[in-house]
Formats: structure tokens, C-alpha cells, sequence
């Protein structure tokens, strides 16, 4: 580990340190977290722009197909089921 120091807005800190103190967890873990999550959305996205640049761009009909099995995919792994889901 290495400890850093970075300059944030107050009311972005105080939302932090709430989202942690719900999830039970050290800010610098929930910080770290979505530190990490736009260090993969970055990856995702220069992959897409590879894969587009050697093959062509997405058509509208492979993009919902994307997002319709993205949203299956969510459904089953946060158990998004019954009349609240729909």
C-alpha cells in the first residue's frame, strides 16, 4: 500500500465517507474501488475502439443485442426478479 494525499470537493468527500459508512467500509477502500472501476471502464473502452478500428463500427443491431444480454446479465447476478423488476 502506499499512502497518497489528493485534493477533493467537501461535498464530494462527505458523500464518500456516507457511501462508505453504509457499506461498512474505510474510505480509502470505497476510493480505491472506484479508482479501479475506471481503470477497467478505460481498458473496455480502448478495446471496443481496437476491435472497431480493424473490424468496423457496431451496428445498431449488435448494440442491442450488447445491451440486451448485459441486461440478462445483470438481472442473474443481482437476482433482479418479479413485479419490482419489470
Amino acid at each position: 500500500m502506499k499512502k497518497v494525499t489528493v485534493t477533493l470537493p467537501e461535498e464530494l468527500v462527505e458523500a464518500l465517507g456516507s457511501a462508505a459508512h453504509e457499506d461498512g467500509v474505510p474510505l480509502s477502500r470505497l476510493v480505491a474501488r472506484a479508482a479501479e472501476s475506471e481503470l477497467r471502464r478505460r481498458v473496455g473502452r480502448r478495446l471496443v475502439a481496437d476491435w472497431q478500428a480493424e473490424h468496423g463500427a457496431f451496428t445498431v443491431e449488435e448494440i442491442a443485442a450488447a445491451r440486451a444480454e448485459m441486461a440478462a446479465a445483470d438481472a442473474e447476478a443481482f437476482d433482479v426478479s418479479g413485479p419490482a423488476a419489470a
